[in-house]
């Protein structure tokens, strides 16, 4: 991540300097912003996988400021009102990743809204956002993510 024109580096990069690929717990959010119409705002992610905008906690932030934050890097919109949907975690969200990495995904999905600004990608993680209806969501939604949605609106 580049803040001030300076490389940062993410809490889970750090840790794993120290223990290699052996398992993480990473901790995150995601979250359902919903418009005027009850569309939901999905973010085209390369390589072209579609996804809910969110990500990890940083040290020292609370759920709620990881989404709020993710949110705004991702998709240049504040958001507000955040109401919690669900928690996923256990033994179902363990993944290993090409590299060898391990980790146990905790997510927390939050239902949202309200929100301000204007869309905007952001270009390293973007190549396009947009509102889609509940019936015509993209096929390449990211199975996880179809999850949380049929979870948390009971479609």
């Amino acid at each position: 991540m580049i803040k001030g024109g300076r490389f940062i580096m993410e809490y889970y990069q750090e840790i794993r300097q120290y223990v290699g690929h052996r398992p993480l717990i990473l901790p995150g959010a995601v979250v359902i912003i919903q418009n005027e119409f009850n569309e939901i705002l999905l973010q085209e992610r390369k390589p072209g996988l579609f996804g809910l905008p969110g990500g990890l906690m940083d040290i020292g932030e609370s759920l709620e400021e990881t989404a709020s934050r993710v949110v705004l890097e991702e998709t240049g919109l504040f958001i507000s009102e955040l109401n919690l949907c669900h928690v996923f975690s256990g033994p179902d969200y363990y993944f290993k990743i090409d590299n060898g990495d391990e980790f146990y995904s905790v997510t927390v999905v939050y239902r949202t809204n309200s929100f301000t600004g204007t869309l905007q990608a952001n270009e390293e993680e973007t190549l396009s956002l947009g509102f889609y209806s509940i019936d015509s969501l993209p096929t390449q939604l990211l199975a996880s993510n179809k999850f949380f949605l049929k979870k948390c609106l009971d479609f």
